[in-house]
């Protein structure tokens, strides 16, 4: 018998939960012929409301008593501002607002994990059904915590990369840079240069896999959680009946929203840090 919301067995439920809707099966673990398109959507969505934020934000400033959503954006860009400050030794015109649109972007996108696991599938299949695209209104394949997905996470972190290496060369220089990834940290000797090249190897990479395992692994379990949050909700309508099913599954679902908040927010402020640090680090020579 299903205890599942959707009339599949619990693992069905969970296993189609986690189904991207993308351009193709995956056949392989790195396949880049597959861009899912789910991720690519709500990650752009993400983007856009940031945008649009910080944009009004900017129209509506004034030098008077600022009303709440502008104190509140004055805040973020204040705390930004001196955390890149303490850790940016170099012009921060470019970082500093990097920063806070990474730290806004992530929180944006974590945030969509606090919408009701069905909702969105639900609606997404109904339009699909609606337009003629789909035989039934079932849900089909939709994810929409772009963090969840380990390409979204990566992809970030990958971008990350880019800036390290970006900003080593252009504080250091060419040759500052190539001369400090075959002789640091062990020194200019020629029998060490390859030890250090392959240890500044494994240590940009350390740093962009952690980046992104540490993200996509928080925001995955937190999905987890509210798809088993879902079942629940089924699991006890079977056992205990509608009324009390649906305060238990409304219960465990608020509580565990109200923690959610802060691993939302704590995810894109650690990010954020450490993107400022690893930034940091290439302005400074070993």
């Amino acid at each position: 018998m299903s205890s599942s919301p959707n009339g599949l067995t619990a693992s069905e439920y969970i296993v189609h939960h986690l189904q991207h809707f993308a351009t193709d099966k995956q056949k392989f673990i790195v396949d880049f012929s597959v861009i899912n398109l789910d991720t690519m959507f709500f990650s752009i969505l993400s983007g856009l409301i940031v945008i649009l934020m910080l944009r009004k934000a900017a129209s509506k400033a004034t030098s008077g008593v600022p009303g709440r959503f502008q104190g509140f954006v004055e805040m973020m860009v204040e705390m930004v501002e001196n955390q890149s400050k303490s850790i940016v030794h170099g012009d921060r015109s470019f970082i500093a607002p990097l920063a806070l649109t990474v730290f806004l972007w992530i929180i944006v996108m974590n945030a969509f994990d606090l919408v009701p696991v069905d909702l969105i599938p639900m609606a997404w299949g109904q339009l699909l059904y609606s337009l003629g695209f789909a035989a039934d209104p079932g849900d089909p394949y939709m994810r929409v915590v772009a963090t969840a997905d380990l390409n979204g996470s990566l992809g970030m972190s990958l971008g990350v990369l880019c800036l390290m290496l970006y900003y080593s060369v252009k504080i250091k220089g060419a040759g500052g840079f190539v001369h400090e990834l075959f002789c640091a940290p062990f020194g200019s000797n020629p029998l060490l240069w390859i030890p250090n090249f392959a240890l500044n190897l494994v240590e940009f990479a350390a740093k962009t896999v952690s980046l992104g395992m540490r993200l996509f692994g928080n925001m995955y379990a937190g999905e987890l959680v509210f798809m088993l949050i879902a079942l629940l909700g089924g699991a006890a309508a079977l056992s205990l009946g509608g009324a009390f099913a649906f305060l238990g599954h409304v219960l465990a679902g608020t509580i565990w929203a109200i923690f959610h908040i802060l691993i939302v927010v704590l995810q894109g402020f650690i990010f954020m840090m450490l993107t400022l640090i690893y930034i940091g680090q290439a302005h400074q020579a070993h």
